[in-house]
């Protein structure tokens, strides 16, 4: 394998996904990995599962890069919050942790933020000025806001309070199933959010990634915004892609921790 070339971690609410990843095309060279995230979502379950998703890809590959994006606030390698996830996560040296289990130099990233990137140097958000929001619909919503294609990092937009609670909590794609909420349903719960960030951002380009986007003919077309809102390329591949890429970047300059994105 060439210096081009990591394993990206995605961790989510509901499944953990890995691959390997080559940096020059955005392609992925393995299978996508993915297991179950395990109930309570609590760091030794995750850290374990973690290890098993990656069983087979360091002896196929050899020793590689590793980014591992996840949903919380990240600064200096520590996870600050914790969304669909063990608030035990709060206030962990989660880069640490990491890379004492899986015995390699570990990049963390906040998940929406490697998305954020994917898009940026693989993706929708390529060579686009101005301010652009990506958001990831899923267990709940991550957000990207990149100004001429630099991140600001920890942005965490899902937690916004709309009517009264945080907006993940109507608008994600997760209330969409658990509800059993037809796409025009769901469409009327995330014009309420497109309008309120809209309001606050004045973005010149939304990018809608997560799983849910592959089926984004059934519910953009009934949103109605001043702004564009596009799916994002790589979809549920972008945080892998994005947490690769950053670890690749951290190891070229000498460096592994996730205090800048």
């Amino acid at each position: 394998m060439t210096a081009r070339t990591a394993i990206g971690i995605d961790i989510g609410g509901t499944g953990i996904k890995g691959a390997v990843v080559d940096l020059g095309t955005g392609a992925l060279l393995s299978d996508r990995r993915k297991v179950p995230t395990p109930a309570g979502g609590r760091p030794a379950d995750i850290l374990d599962a973690s290890d098993r998703m990656l069983d087979g890809l360091r002896e196929e590959f050899g020793a590689l890069p590793v980014g591992v994006c996840f949903p919380a606030v990240v600064k200096g390698g520590h996870t600050l919050s914790a969304a669909n996830i063990s608030e035990e996560w709060i206030g962990l040296p989660a880069e640490s942790l990491f890379e004492e289990r899986l015995r390699v130099p570990i990049h963390f990233v906040n998940d929406a933020d490697a998305a954020g990137h994917a898009e940026v140097r693989f993706g929708a958000a390529k060579d686009r000025d101005g301010v652009v929001l990506l958001t990831t619909l899923g267990t709940g919503i991550g957000t990207a806001l990149l100004y001429n294609g630099v991140l600001i990092p920890n942005t965490e937009l899902g937690h916004l309070e709309l009517d009264g609670r945080d907006a993940e909590k109507g608008a994600a794609y997760s209330a969409k199933e658990r509800e059993g909420l037809s796409w025009a349903e769901w469409a009327a719960r995330l014009q309420r959010y497109y309008s309120h960030l809209e309001l606050l951002f004045s973005p010149d380009l939304f990018i809608v990634g997560g799983g849910v986007s592959k089926n984004h003919a059934d519910f953009l077309p009934l949103l109605d915004l001043k702004t564009p809102i596009i799916p994002a390329v790589h979809r549920n591949n972008a945080g892998i892609l994005g947490a690769a890429d950053l670890a690749a970047a951290g190891m070229s300059a000498g460096r592994h921790t996730a205090q800048s994105v």
